[in-house]
């Protein structure tokens, strides 16, 4: 069978697609991806003339992604689509939409496979477990239930990245590549997909959910990537990367022998020890970033569910410090019940943590998260799902009487924290709506200067020099390409669509080497 994956550019290579992908090629199947936007995709897609085009869709991009497949299938009227993903999983009611065949709940790999398998040997399908189908012939829904999680993670192989680098040569050409150690979390945050995905999709432990590949086995990967497509510092995406003692101390023992590129890491504060950093600057890391989220205990502990008290943040961010790694933060503003002066108050934690790089997130109460039950319970109204923001560093989707405020202080966050002199005037300077989308091109503008400091930190720990790297000449060098047509996107591109596809395209290639996170456009 010939597998199509359409997906949109993101600031980062998607591993989810590549995982897919080894699976597929294992079982003897064909696979192929296609980036949008791309003005010859129709004509790309009719030469290809897949089986089976599969999506993965987040709340927000649904109505998008639905829209493309649509002319799909006016180009291929038999084509069988399939929609995996955060969204088909929490909101399976999506696969009613028109033109879906078929959704997927979960982890996917061994559920494309069987459905695959099936389709080539002209077999009934409608039972594979994972998947919700629409049946061709009545437009009845099927619902089965879910297998197990996939327990071997290493039993997967190593992801293949071939499928998006041949696709989109701009993520091969960027010296910067995405790798993961695990899957799961043993948190339960009321505004992360995890809980959800945890309990209400597989019931499962913390033991069953929370899965590791094995150090060796990692390793492979990223040796194996640096000699064939080349590499010089490695972004894990993990969501806790401290999590397993045993497993840490593995790696960094092993780390700088084996491999010896930078990295960074995510770190969760109530499990980080001051022998964990130690570790992690001598294997190599040169920035690792904390999730504070609020420095109000309530919201932090009790809305947001994080188990973690504002002395492990403020020790944890003390320790990175103090081991010369640089430190960046991970904040959410507009939790149900928080008032302004919260708000503010996760400023001053920020700035007495004295954090390089703080990153902040708009909450955003997507379906099946446990904060939305929470934020409807105090009687906040959610925008609907078709109304929900693409980006959730632009607009908050739950109203409140200082919606304006919060979403003008959600782009003079980190601004304020690098400036703490700007914190007294603050409250002044949010009061007005009219004032949004010129903080909004300051937060642009003020992200790009984050990630060129960070940029020379990554070029210093790869041992590259000269004026080229220096922060203020990269800073530049990155207003006038990226700076520029992302301010343009913002301000005119809906005049001229066309050349939106152009400055979208580019733009993505000028983010490569940017953590997800840091992609704050």
């Amino acid at each position: 069978m010939k597998v199509l994956f359409i997906e949109e550019y993101l600031p980062q290579e998607m591993l989810g697609i590549m995982w897919l992908s080894r699976a597929l090629k294992d079982a003897g199947h064909e696979t192929k991806a296609l980036f949008l936007p791309d003005h010859e995709w129709r004509s790309k897609l009719k030469e290809y003339a897949p089986d089976v085009v599969c999506y993965s869709v987040t709340t927000g991009m649904h109505q998008y992604l639905a829209d493309i497949n649509l002319m799909v299938k006016r180009i291929l009227p038999d084509v069988i689509s399939v929609f995996g993903g955060p969204h088909p999983t929490f909101s399976p009611e999506y696969l009613e939409s028109e033109g879906i065949d078929a959704i997927c709940r979960g982890e996917g790999e061994f559920a494309i496979v069987e459905l695959c398998d099936r389709l080539e040997r002209g077999e009934e399908y409608y039972d594979v477990l994972n998947f919700w189908f629409k049946r061709r012939d009545t437009g009845e829904l099927v619902k089965n239930s879910t297998r197990p999680l996939v327990s071997d993670l290493d039993a997967l192989g190593m992801p293949d990245r071939s499928v998006v680098y041949d696709a989109a040569p701009l993520y091969r050409n960027t010296h910067r590549k995405v790798f993961v150690s695990q899957r799961g979390c043993p948190m339960s945050c009321s505004f992360c997909f995890h809980h959800a995905w945890k309990k209400k999709i597989y019931n499962a432990t913390n033991r069953e959910y929370t899965r590791k590949r094995s150090v060796s086995h990692l390793i492979a990967e990223i040796l194996e990537v640096r000699d064939r497509y080349g590499l010089r510092f490695v972004h894990f995406v993990d969501d806790i990367f401290n999590v397993n003692n045993s497993w840490l101390r593995e790696f960094c023992e092993r780390y700088p022998k084996e491999v010896g590129i930078p990295f960074d890491v995510i770190l969760m504060a109530n499990l980080t020890t001051e022998r964990h950093i130690e570790l992690l600057a001598q294997a190599g890391c040169v920035y690792a970033r904390i999730a504070f989220e609020a420095a109000n205990d309530h919201i932090r502990n009790t809305v947001f569910r994080k188990d973690t008290s504002r002395k492990q943040l403020s020790d944890a961010s003390f320790w990175i410090r103090k081991h010369g790694i640089r430190l960046g933060s991970l904040n959410i503003l507009g939790a149900p019940g928080g008032t302004l002066e919260d708000e503010l108050d996760t400023i001053r934690l920020n700035i007495e943590c004295k954090v390089d790089h703080p990153m902040v997130s708009l909450m955003q109460p997507y379906p099946e998260f446990d904060i939305t039950e929470t934020t409807a319970q105090m009687g906040y109204a959610v925008s609907k799902l078709q109304d929900f923001p693409v980006n959730f560093r632009r607009t908050a989707p739950v109203e409140s009487d200082h919606k304006v405020q919060i979403e003008n202080l959600h782009k003079l966050f980190p601004i304020a924290v690098r400036n703490p002199w700007l914190l007294p005037m603050l409250p002044k300077l949010i009061r007005y709506k009219l004032l949004y989308r010129f903080y909004l091109v300051l937060f642009m503008l003020h992200a790009e200067y984050l990630v060129a400091e960070q940029a020379g930190l990554y070029a210093r720990a790869q041992g590259l020099s000269g004026p080229r790297y220096w922060t203020l000449v990269d800073y530049i060098h990155r207003l006038s390409t990226k700076g520029v047509l992302r301010v343009y996107q913002v301000c005119f591109a809906r005049l001229t669509p066309r050349l939106s596809q152009f400055t979208k395209r580019a733009g993505v290639a000028t983010q490569m080497g940017d953590e997800r996170v840091v992609a704050h456009m």
